[in-house]
């Protein structure tokens, strides 16, 4: 790859970035409740135990009798393997990149009447963090990566009757982001490039609740896609006048968040034991290819900074989890679950940014009615990724991660 072909993919890879971290199986968020992480989410679409069914599926909201106030947070604590690294720029490969990472949640439900309920919720649907050593091997395609999305959701449920819930709520989401590579590296230089843009999208989740039977229930949830067209600047730093400019433009960069269908079912068995299986298709092919705009810049620079585009070849990809509960008691139920997730990328296509191979997550939870007012609920999380390729024309590694999740969550009635 000549010089300046290479300083393009790697300038467009900087950029990309800004959008595809918050839309990949790594990169999307499960953590909005702890209640449901302690089941893998099994059952997302159908239990409805608490006020975050908001999120999980907003016709659940009609199974709760009284005004709920739900909130807590995860923490995520996350570690990354770099192994067989090699590349055209020296440097380390240290791994652990991700600094631990703290996701707080909240949500609001009452009832209107025998039909109708409202609620409100805040979350955080997306989000990204990297943190590469400054002499990292391949930071040219990627030394720092911060994007986070959070979302605003109002919502209304109606109950149709006796078996059948419906639900909507438009979502407000609030994207931001800051990407620094440095894309000449391998030269031995240490030009930069720093982007930030912001943004703010509209959306709405949709689902249908439905009691199959006394034991049984079954749920839909739609998530729309989300147009985002992102703001900011793009600032280039230390290159050399005949290979690119300095100073800092103006960026534009629109993309749509893929659309995804959760569906579950949740099974009482007896007063004891509840199982739960679902399942969620993602529409990752959206990503095919992003297009970044630099406006303002001379001449000389536009061939390859002007207009940037960027290859994403993502596929369309179907994740499920299962899971149980037991009724230890009348205060206390525990939880586990198992979660498989695979990737929207693979070994060509994958990034230093998102190194991201399939992964299995396994779960164990508990809740706690501390009165019939207040119940308490905690969740722990071991995830495992399979090994991943980097494979590209100037680095290339294997990358394994895994981490740990904790949450906890208080749900107050009244």
């Amino acid at each position: 790859m000549n010089r300046h072909a290479w300083l393009k993919s790697s300038v467009a890879l900087a950029v990309t970035l800004a959008a595809s971290s918050v839309s990949a199986n790594g990169l999307s968020i499960n953590e909005q409740s702890a209640s449901g992480m302690g089941t893998g989410f099994a059952g997302r679409s159908s239990t409805a135990e608490d006020a975050s069914t908001l999120f999980g599926n907003p016709a659940g909201m009609s199974r709760l009798d009284r005004t709920e106030v739900s909130g807590g947070f995860a923490t995520i604590f996350a570690s990354t393997d770099i192994d067989d690294a090699q590349g055209f720029a020296s440097g380390t490969n240290k791994g652990d990149m991700v600094p631990t990472a703290t996701i707080p949640f909240a949500y609001l439900v009452t009832p209107l009447n025998d039909h109708w309920h409202a609620g409100i919720g805040v979350y955080a649907p997306f989000g990204v963090i990297s943190d590469y050593e400054k002499g990292f091997q391949g930071r040219s395609h990627g030394l720092y990566s911060m994007v986070q999305v959070v979302t605003l959701q109002p919502t209304l449920s109606y109950q149709v009757n006796d078996r059948v819930s419906v639900g909507f709520g438009p979502t407000i989401n609030r994207i931001s982001g800051k990407l620094t590579s440095q894309p000449l590296a391998a030269l031995g230089s240490d030009a930069k490039v720093n982007i930030k843009g912001d943004d703010t999208g509209y959306g709405f989740n949709a689902g249908v609740l439905v009691q199959v039977t006394d034991q049984v229930r079954w749920g839909l949830t739609y998530h729309s896609a989300i147009d985002f067209g992102l703001e900011g600047r793009t600032r280039f730093s230390g290159f050399n006048p005949q290979i690119g400019p300095d100073g800092s433009y103006d960026a534009a960069l629109d993309i749509t968040m893929p659309e995804s269908i959760d569906t579950s079912i949740t099974w009482e068995l007896d007063d004891r034991w509840t199982v739960y299986a679902g399942s969620t298709w993602t529409r990752w092919s959206r990503l095919d290819k992003i297009v970044v705009e630099n406006s303002g810049l001379l001449a000389p620079y536009q061939p390859n900074f002007g207009s940037i585009e960027e290859q994403m070849k993502w596929d369309d990809i179907v994740s499920w989890a299962v899971g149980a509960s037991y009724q230890l008691n009348p205060q206390w139920v525990l939880r586990a679950g198992f979660t498989s997730d695979p990737s929207p990328t693979n070994d060509t296509h994958r990034t230093v940014r998102i190194p991201v191979p399939d992964r299995k997550v396994f779960s164990v939870g508990a809740g706690w009615d501390v009165t019939s007012d207040l119940t308490l609920d905690i969740a722990y999380s071991y995830l495992r990724e399979a090994k991943g390729e980097i494979n590209t024309a100037d680095y290339t590694a294997e990358f394994r991660n895994q981490a740990h999740g904790l949450a906890t969550q208080a749900t107050w009635r009244f």
